[in-house]
């Protein structure tokens, strides 16, 4: 059994905002930008949960520029898929049945105050997972025919030898409900760094001390963790 976490979603780093946290902790998972401008789902023709377009929770003076701009979708949580082709995520093609990626995203306060913080947001109960060319033809599109990086062809040519593809079972979730994983803390220049709480440490571990979340590469759960991780996120379900 494995747990990795991994960062999702916009952010002020890529896309220049962070998502919205509404006061009864529900939330919008926005995606990151499309950098190849080839997906028609954009922020201005994109309904959230919450029934408002995904431009309107940018800056007003932003929304006209961003109400076209193309959006890259992944994670996808409609049949459960992720999709990543650069070096830091190849790890990810060694999970298995029934191991857990857990996705968390930036998310600052919407309708209310709340400064922004890194919350999990959602989960895949790993079904398969590998580098796109282990899968058949017939598999990539049965597995991995709503993800970004396959239903692109373009995209999937020029990606396929480094594609990690990761499918979620149906007990994958996006949660209705966001659960905060960070602090602030400062790093070794005294700058502002989001870090793992000392709550979520408690059922994750600390890394071997990296305890930093806030660009990370994937974290694995330590082996002393996984049994107190893995129900914390069946919890969540």
């Amino acid at each position: 059994m494995q747990v990795v976490l991994l960062r999702v979603g916009i952010d002020t780093g890529s896309g220049g905002i962070h998502g919205p946290l509404f006061a009864d902790g529900s939330f919008e998972l926005i995606p990151i930008p499309d950098g190849f401008g080839v997906d028609s789902r954009t922020y201005g023709n994109t309904m959230g949960r919450r029934g408002r377009r995904f431009v309107d929770y940018f800056p007003a003076t932003q929304r006209s520029q961003m109400d076209g701009r193309s959006m890259h979708v992944d994670p996808e949580f409609e049949t459960f898929t992720y999709g990543d082709p650069t070096p830091p995520k190849q790890g990810l093609r060694r999970l298995q049945n029934g191991d857990f990626l857990v996705f968390y995203a930036g998310l600052s306060g919407w309708d209310f105050e709340s400064s922004p913080a890194l919350y999990i947001v959602g989960f895949f109960e790993v079904e398969r997972a590998g580098l796109a060319p282990g899968f058949s033809a017939g598999e990539l599109e049965r597995l991995f025919g709503a993800n970004f990086h396959v239903r692109h062809r373009g995209v999937f040519k020029q990606q396929r030898g480094k594609l990690v593809l990761v499918k979620g079972s149906s007990r994958s979730r996006l949660l209705e409900r966001a659960v905060l994983l960070s602090e602030m803390a400062v790093d070794k220049k005294g700058r502002p760094l989001k870090v793992m709480s000392q709550p979520m440490r408690e059922i994750f571990g600390d890394f071997g001390g990296k305890v930093s979340i806030q660009r990370s590469p994937p974290r694995w759960v330590r082996e002393g963790n996984i049994a107190r991780a893995e129900r914390f996120i069946r919890s969540l379900a």
